[in-house]
């Protein structure tokens, strides 16, 4: 026979295990479409987004939704009973655009993947912790999830069971950082580009010039500021670009048609500009060392190159271009990926982990009432059900029993709390 605390724990299991489930990502990432595609699946920001999220809330009949939109991934985190059939993606689909209705859903659907329950905290905590995204073991990731969430509570969208789950989402990703090697070994040509410079002669009071003023050469100046790089001068097609960018390093800024009567030197050239031809010539550079014959460090970031790659024939320099980093590149994310193995168990244990710590919440949250409950049941036996006979009672007893029916009001709160938490006395 089933005791009554077997009983009891299959319930909160059973409550626990059910609640789970109401957790559901439905997500379109650069693993299916190409980038510029998936900006079909965003909520277009026409200046009412609340609104708009608000109202995708309520139609699909969602609890608490979570949106977060980056470069290569769009993902809707919700809490509904309701169950993701085809016919509510469709009607999910619309709400966020009303475009795709016309599109043929058998088609869209391949694009579209569905995570329900235990499969949807394991698909967050794999994606916070860089195991999904285009660059394996990058941590902007884990920053963008969180912005997530705090941007949708600002809004009002989130609730209890998405503050748990962004809780332990962090947790979960610091477990893979901090115990595998996935974040380690950089794989951005910008950053490798960086890791080479500072691996050379170069110093940070060396004159470095800057070739462009893109988004490539923008990301360069990050890292050039962050190391305390000081000698910089920046040339461009675009002197507002270039001006703009030299405040941010304190540098000097040159239209690109200056380059070539530029007199006062160099060490280190960085190039990135879309020009179809080199807009470094052997006879140009020859002209910016002005007789310096120190051996110098160019990084071209170019495709097709920036810096002709006959000077390294006739000067003293080391040319690092686009090919030379995107074989180190590809060695170290395939480094990553082998981290990949012992992060997925880490994840797995977290997924675990999570599972029997929202059964609990549930379970506490269930019994938030019970105190006041087993009060009353006890105050109406007191006041009504047994009055006229404690009224027969001496003083002694009346109190003795009064004890007694507080020991039972404790003891009949305390129990199932000990239970929830996985033991009773």
């Amino acid at each position: 026979m089933m005791t009554n605390k077997e009983s009891w724990e299959i319930t909160f299991v059973a409550t626990g295990n059910k609640m789970i489930e109401t957790y559901k990502i439905i997500t379109i990432t650069h693993h299916d479409l190409n980038v510029n595609e998936i900006e079909r699946f965003v909520v277009r920001d026409d200046g009412d987004l609340k609104e708009k999220l608000e109202s995708i809330k309520v139609l699909n009949q969602i609890d608490e939704l979570q949106y977060l939109s980056t470069c290569n991934r769009v993902a809707y985190l919700i809490v509904t009973n309701q169950k993701i059939t085809d016919a509510y993606l469709k009607q999910f689909l619309t709400s966020i655009n009303p475009d795709i209705a016309s599109e043929s859903f058998p088609t869209l659907k391949k694009f579209i993947k569905v995570h329900e329950g235990s499969a949807a905290v394991k698909h967050l905590f794999s994606v916070a912790s860089s195991m999904d995204s285009l660059v394996v073991g990058e941590r902007e990731i884990l920053r963008q999830c969180k912005d997530s969430y705090n941007w949708s509570q600002e809004l009002s969208l989130t609730g209890d069971h998405l503050r748990l789950l962004n809780e332990y989402m962090i947790i979960a990703a610091k477990d893979v950082y901090s115990n595998t090697r996935i974040g380690e070994k950089p794989v951005s040509i910008v950053s490798l580009a960086i890791q080479k410079l500072l691996r050379s002669s170069i110093n940070p009071t060396d004159k470095v010039l800057l070739i462009g003023a893109g988004e490539t050469i923008e990301l360069v100046s990050k890292f050039l500021a962050k190391h305390q790089f000081s000698n910089i001068a920046i040339f461009n097609r675009s002197l507002d670009n270039a001006e703009r960018l030299s405040k941010e390093l304190n540098a000097k800024a040159f239209h690109l048609s200056e380059l070539a009567t530029y007199s006062n030197g160099f060490d280190c050239i960085i190039a990135c500009t879309g020009a179809t031809n080199a807009v470094v010539t052997p006879m140009m550079y020859e002209s910016l060392l002005r007789g310096d014959q120190e051996k110098k460090f160019v990084i071209d970031l170019a495709v097709p190159n920036n810096v002709d790659r006959s000077i390294a024939d006739n000067f003293d320099v080391d040319i690092i271009d686009i090919e030379n980093l995107r074989e180190l590149a590809e060695k170290n994310l395939l480094f990553r990926k082998t981290e990949v193995v012992q992060a997925t168990a880490i994840i797995e244990n977290q997924v675990d982990s999570f599972r029997s710590i929202h059964r609990q919440r549930q379970v506490e949250k269930s019994l938030t009432e019970l105190p006041n409950e087993i009060r009353a049941v006890k105050e109406r036996a007191i006041a009504q059900v047994y009055s006229k006979q404690l009224e027969k009672l001496d003083t002694d007893t009346k109190q003795l029993i009064h004890e007694m029916m507080d020991y039972m009001e404790k003891k009949c709160v305390g129990i199932p709390m000990k239970i929830a938490k996985g033991g009773v006395e």
